[in-house]
């Protein structure tokens, strides 16, 4: 199994003609039909699974942000045989004669009858913005070279696009996302992953290999740009029965993320600044009522947002607060009784989330009036409030969701079941361009897109001139 190129071909074309819009009370349904079968595997020997050649080779290298300012990388990757080094060797592409030394750490786990290779995790630290660093892992015959490149220092009007995927498993539609995106003429810079990584939890006794196997199949990009990682249902892998009562053990170890630089006290909750945007990551699967960690990490972290500094506020978590799919639908009810008058407050400009495996994307409304007696308990419109994604059509073995809420609800701008992922384009403070591209159309064409207009800059446009 190849990485999937070429151009689309004519039934596909004819195929995307095709489609029609079909408007609902609440907002456009697709009528593009896709087969809603279970996702096929590829197989083992596929060449998306291969592993590097010489005794040891490093692999499933990939790299996330490595501090809360984009300065910093944390590089990670496996060696199956022996612990080897753990020393990342680095230099910039303009500065060839100064290569640097970065020391990392080694671990491992053991989940059931698995035992893991060695995961090695290597934060570099004190990198300039805006620069190409080319970076290597391993030693003697099998040392492997990569490269990234750093984002433009923080400020309000720098342009940047992201990476949206979700739920992306390793299938043949999973490799066809991932090649999707990578061929997107709008290049992502960095990925926003909004959680379900490797769905080896669906294999027996929650095969941990399938976690090496996902490795090596998102390596081809992930080794590249930074993925900012979201933990899902899938990554939860508690299971008493088989002697594994300890959360999210697998991901956990595998990867890391910056979180106690947002003074976090959990890699499931944390923040970052990239480029003009602040990244709210959230936990769908941790504790979040009151006075609960999450809650009061949260409580303090939206008012440190700087606006006129990072204007994109965006929140990334697994279950969906608004969803008109029948699947999952009003899982996220608690989390966004507990949050949506923080997000509503702080003006959150997007939400991206999973778990639905299919693509939704919401009006801007809130559900924040309820307080038991007055009834005041249907979302309404309201420009302080987010646009609501959710983007859980990567691909995996689970399939799609078709069936769907009738009729449509009003908050649900446009609904689709189809595989894909998507693109946020930051232009400058005021400005943003979202687009969801289907995995059947040609690289280039939008399914489905929005012009976002930032809540922050746009309230305070609206503000009365103060009295002279």
């Amino acid at each position: 199994m190849r990485k999937v190129t070429g151009r689309l071909n004519s039934a596909g074309l004819v195929g995307m003609l095709l489609v029609v819009l079909e408007v609902c009370e609440g907002g456009i349904t697709s009528s593009y039909v896709r087969n809603d079968d279970l996702s096929l595997d590829m197989p083992l020997d596929s060449d998306v699974f291969q592993v590097p050649p010489g005794y040891n080779a490093p692999q499933q290298v990939h790299i996330t942000q490595g501090d809360h300012e984009g300065r910093g990388v944390i590089v990670s990757w496996v060696t199956p045989d022996e612990p080897g080094s753990s020393t990342v060797l680095y230099w910039a592409e303009n500065n060839t004669n100064l290569k640097n030394q970065a020391q990392g750490t080694l671990l491992t786990y053991h989940y059931f009858n698995y035992t893991s290779g060695y995961i090695h995790h290597c934060t570099i630290h004190n990198l300039e913005f805006d620069t190409k660093y080319y970076y290597e892992v391993g030693i003697g015959n099998t040392t492997r070279r990569f490269w990234f490149t750093t984002p433009p220092d923080i400020g309000p009007d720098v342009a940047y696009t992201f990476g949206l995927i979700g739920d992306l498993g390793q299938t043949h539609d999973s490799n066809r996302t991932l090649t999707h995106y990578e061929l997107n003429p709008t290049k992502g810079q960095t990925v926003l992953f909004v959680g379900d990584l490797s769905y080896a939890d669906d294999y027996p006794f929650h095969d941990n290999n399938r976690w090496d196997t996902w490795g090596r199949f998102t390596e081809r990009n992930a080794a590249y740009q930074p993925w900012i990682w979201t933990a899902g249902n899938h990554e939860i892998d508690f299971v008493p029965e088989l002697g594994e009562s300890k959360p999210f053990k697998p991901y956990t170890n595998r990867y890391f993320v910056p979180y106690e630089a947002s003074h976090s006290t959990s890699p499931l909750w944390y923040s970052i600044k990239r480029a003009s945007a602040y990244i709210i990551v959230l936990s769908s699967y941790s504790a979040y009522g009151k006075y609960t960690p999450q809650y009061k990490w949260l409580e303090k972290e939206l008012p440190k947002v700087n606006r006129t500094e990072t204007p994109w506020l965006i929140v990334l978590m697994h279950s969906p607060l608004y969803n008109s799919y029948a699947h999952h639908y009003m899982e996220g009810e608690s989390m966004r009784v507990m949050y949506e008058q923080w997000f509503v407050k702080y003006n959150v400009d997007i939400i991206f989330a999973g778990h639905v495996h299919a693509y939704e994307r919401s009006e801007r409304i809130s559900n924040i009036a309820y307080n038991i007696v007055n009834g005041l308990c249907s979302p309404i419109s309201d420009q302080s409030a987010p646009v609501y994604i959710t983007i859980g059509d990567g691909g995996n073995l689970e399939g799609l969701v078709t069936e769907m809420t009738e009729p449509q609800p009003s908050y649900s701008a446009f609904r689709e079941a189809s595989f894909g992922h998507g693109i946020f384009d930051i232009k400058n403070r005021s400005h943003a361009f979202f687009s969801w591209h289907r995995n059947q159309d040609g690289y280039a064409v939008e399914a489905d897109s929005l012009w976002l207009k930032n809540r922050y800059w746009k309230s305070l446009e609206e503000q009365p001139l103060a009295a002279i």
